[in-house]
């Protein structure tokens, strides 16, 4: 008996590797060669491509398709119908499976619902992408990016709680992790244990 959950609609094709303690909903398709980790939870309706990766503790929330080329690694969060693109000049008559262009997204990002995201580019760790945002370029560490075309308009902690700075620097009001703003990066400054 496989030590995950899968809806008796859903698909998983042989080859596919899923981790202990994860659930997969309705209408879902785990495709060959895909890669689940532990406690991830797939929400209905969720296609994951041949040779994915996820993490541990993912989450993909309803209609969200992770194509070839995406990486998400722990802790990620891909709220409802986000986008994912593989290919920058996709033509239906012309094949670019050659072309397919890596999106990697860093440790405990999250993806707002309706949020897209071009292929190519990479989410910093604990980046935050509001809903409905068009992200086309890389994304710093702990960044806060709405809009379209995504522009950042803040930090967010690794919690999920925005940072109000004072000189350069800020105390998450929720956890008390420090941080400090610098040449437009954002650091960790004798962070506390991890968020579990």
């Amino acid at each position: 008996m496989p030590g995950y959950f899968a809806h008796e609609s859903s698909y998983i094709d042989e080859g596919a590797q899923i981790g202990q303690g994860t659930k997969i909903w309705h209408f879902c398709h785990i495709m060959p060669g895909a890669i689940i980790g532990e406690r991830c939870n797939l929400g209905q309706n969720v296609v994951v491509m041949q040779r994915r990766r996820l993490g541990n503790n993912v989450k993909v929330q309803n209609n969200v398709s992770i194509y070839e080329g995406v990486v998400l690694e722990d802790d990620v969060f891909c709220g409802p119908s986000c986008v994912f693109t593989n290919v920058v000049n996709p033509r239906s008559h012309v094949s670019r499976k050659a072309e397919y262009q890596r999106t990697l997204v860093r440790r405990g990002a999250s993806i707002g619902a309706n949020a897209t995201i071009l292929c190519g580019v990479t989410l910093g760790e604990y980046s935050f992408i509001g809903a409905g945002a068009v992200v086309r370029s890389d994304v710093p560490p702990f960044a806060i990016m709405v809009g379209v075309p995504a522009r950042r308009v803040g930090w967010m902690c690794r919690c999920g709680v925005r940072l109000q700075f004072r000189e350069g620097r800020a105390t998450c009001a929720a956890c008390g992790t420090n941080y400090r703003e610098s040449d437009g990066a954002l650091r960790l400054i004798d962070p506390p244990d991890a968020p579990g």
